[in-house]
């Protein structure tokens, strides 16, 4: 089993030229055209948190979100919402509470594809390093703690400046931290603050950074992917 999964912080959908567009954003995920793709900053911050994407304009996308929004406006918790193809089985699906100095949170969701039970979680992490391993600490946490396990993919926007170094360190061991590219500001990028952790259950084939001209223009990141193999045996 090969799939893609990916990850984009869409900047609430305002793009290079201060325009909020959420059709640009789904116009630069039919490029991606990735199996399991993490959002963040899906929702609006303040009042009713109502997503910049409206839920009709996934109709005719290949892809649902599964439920981890806490209000019913909202596509995400804290902006971060989980998307995977129409042809999965959705199990279940969790909003994860970290600890924070500033609003942050993950999500969880399970899904079956060609039998197997599969779990992905998208995260946006706190810019103080500290609070980030914490964070960190918090996510794998919550995956020793369910019920089932199974082959995971952690993915979001880290805010991790270093490959290894910090808060990444806490996921040395058991783990495919991977770093696709240069990511953000996404009309030159220089940080690689967008990241995919894979649990060694996973081969990896692939990763790279998704550049396009709509993808410069659409958001403050580029979004980052990885093709990965679920080996049979």
């Amino acid at each position: 089993m090969q799939l893609t999964f990916a990850s984009y912080n869409i900047h609430k959908g305002v793009g290079k030229d201060g325009r909020r567009d959420a059709d640009r954003i789904l116009a630069v995920l039919r490029e991606l055209d990735a199996d399991v793709i993490a959002l963040q900053e899906c929702d609006r911050r303040f009042g009713a948190r109502t997503s910049v994407i409206e839920r009709t304009a996934l109709d005719d996308t290949p892809w649902q979100v599964l439920p981890v929004a806490q209000r019913p406006q909202s596509l995400g918790w804290h902006g971060n919402a989980l998307l995977v193809r129409r042809k999965f089985q959705a199990l279940e699906a969790h909003a994860v509470e970290l600890p924070k100095l500033e609003p942050r949170g993950a999500v969880r969701g399970d899904f079956m594809v060609e039998g197997v039970r599969l779990r992905a979680v998208g995260v946006h992490l706190d810019l103080s390093g500290l609070r980030r391993r914490d964070q960190i600490r918090a996510v794998l946490k919550h995956v020793d703690g369910c019920a089932e396990a199974c082959p995971t993919v952690l993915m979001g926007d880290f805010n991790q400046w270093g490959a290894g170094t910090g808060a990444m360190r806490e996921l040395a061991h058991g783990w495919h931290s991977l770093v696709p590219g240069r990511s953000f500001p996404a009309h030159n990028p220089v940080a690689q603050l967008d990241r995919i952790v894979a649990c060694t259950r996973w081969r990896v084939i692939a990763q790279g950074v998704h550049h396009s001209a709509l993808a410069a223009k659409a958001s403050d990141h580029l979004p980052v992917w990885a093709t990965l193999e679920l080996p049979t045996n």
